[in-house]
């Protein structure tokens, strides 16, 4: 198993880096947007500054990664919780930077004059000609009147307060042109900035939107474990299925050093140290390509059936009149895979129970072909049944070579086995049709 499975799941630091761009050139693009639309856009004196602001929100939030970051192994709710306290002043620091970039712009633009035309339209003759009735009496003086609200400056969008005065001009449109008229109004000159008002609007907007992005780190983040957590169990699965196939390989290898060893025992036993030492010598070679190879991997057909032979030529010593073989490999099975010493269970039952009980001459045939995608790979002999009728070889072997073909191929792979038609008994391997490489 790896490390990585084993370590907490954090994101990488690309899709954040990715996530914190991602939302301020929005914002960015947004804000352009909108400024455009309304009218407030005056060129590059609005785009660096948003900029400068743009630059400073993504170094902000970087550094609320950072600080969320080193919480990534806690609660889920702590994490919220550092997140709606972090991100206030986050969301200030950048309201800061806003106020202070747009602050000279804003002065800028309060300091123009408001000029309003107002048309007047003249009467026609025909109106001139009716009879005007008195006039009313004059009412009385009106009191002063009380200054104006405070209203937004239409360039910056911020609350602005009015003194000093502005000029307005009348232009009387009829049948006679006239120059325009000049009118002064009280409380429309220039504006200061409610700077603390301004900032305290920018800071709850810009909290929100930091907010935002902190909930889409979680939500990776969260994203980032449970993908975390399917490779992990992923990876004890195939631990477990390596581990049991490790354990069914080695229940193999006892069973088939006992037998070989009673062989060499009775070898001795008849005086026959040149056959004894033929089988030593072969058992070596055996068990060197047999530890060689990982018990886990598979291995080509070839090499599989090969070794088989080997083992073969084992028992040949113990039998030498009574077993033969027969080997039907094409070649261009040669290099299909298979589990490794999946045949030898199945080449040992019959050895064991087509063989070694009785005197006739027997023989051990193993055959492969592909069936579409599938591999069908059979082991016969032509032995006798057992003395009670039953199919020989039925029990720990085969069960053997049936779990570990589902522990590899699952249910796509699969054992048939029986007494044949015309005598001895059948096993037929059937698993998907692989290639190495």
């Amino acid at each position: 198993m790896t490390d990585n499975a084993r370590s907490p799941a954090s994101l990488g630091w690309r899709l954040v880096v990715a996530s914190i761009l991602g939302l301020w050139l929005c914002y960015f693009l947004l804000a352009t947007a909108r400024s455009w639309m309304l009218g407030w856009e005056s060129g590059f004196e609005h785009l660096w500054r948003r900029g400068l602001v743009t630059g400073s929100g993504i170094v902000f939030t970087a550094a609320l990664w950072w600080a969320l970051h080193l919480l990534d192994r806690r609660a889920t709710w702590v994490k919220v919780a550092a997140a709606l306290v972090l991100s206030l002043p986050v969301s200030v620091l950048i309201a800061q930077v806003n106020f202070l970039a747009f602050k000279s712009l804003d002065e800028k633009m309060a300091d123009r004059e408001k000029t309003v035309v107002v048309k007047v339209v003249r009467p026609s003759d025909d109106d001139l000609l009716r009879e005007v009735p008195e006039p009313p009496p004059a009412p009385p003086e009106p009191l002063p009147a009380p200054p104006l609200p405070s209203v937004p400056d239409v360039a910056s969008g911020s609350p602005v307060a009015q003194t000093e005065e502005t000029r307005i001009v009348v232009n009387h449109k009829g049948r006679d042109e006239h120059p325009p008229v000049f009118v002064t109004v009280p409380g429309l000159g220039r504006i200061e900035l409610a700077s603390w008002e301004y900032v305290s609007d920018l800071t709850f907007g810009r909290y929100f939107m930091v907010l935002c992005w902190c909930a889409l780190y979680l939500a990776m983040l969260a994203g980032e474990r449970a993908r975390s957590a399917e490779r992990r169990e992923g990876e004890y699965r195939r631990a477990a299925a390596a581990a049991e196939l490790r354990s069914l390989r080695y229940q193999v290898n006892p069973h088939f050093l006992f037998n070989t060893l009673n062989s060499l025992s009775a070898l001795v036993m008849t005086g026959r140290p040149e056959r004894a030492e033929e089988m030593i010598q072969t058992l070596s070679t055996y068990y060197r390509r047999t530890l060689s190879n990982d018990p886990t991997a598979d291995v080509t057909l070839a090499d599989e059936i090969a070794l088989q032979q080997l083992y073969l030529e084992i028992e040949a010593v113990r039998f030498p009149e009574r077993l033969r073989t027969r080997i039907d490999l094409p070649d261009d099975l040669a290099d299909t895979l298979v589990p490794g010493m999946i045949l030898q269970p199945i080449v040992e039952n019959s050895v064991k129970y087509a063989i070694a009980a009785r005197h006739e001459p027997v023989t051990i045939a193993i055959q492969a072909r592909a069936t579409g995608d599938q591999l069908v790979v059979t082991v016969s002999d032509d032995g006798p049944m057992t003395e009670t009728g039953d199919p020989h070889g039925v029990g720990i072997g085969l069960g053997n070579v049936r779990d570990r073909l589902h522990a590899r191929f699952g249910d796509a792979a699969h054992i048939a086995f029986g007494p044949r038609e015309q005598g001895g008994f059948e096993t037929v391997l059937t698993m998907p049709l692989e290639r190495r490489g």
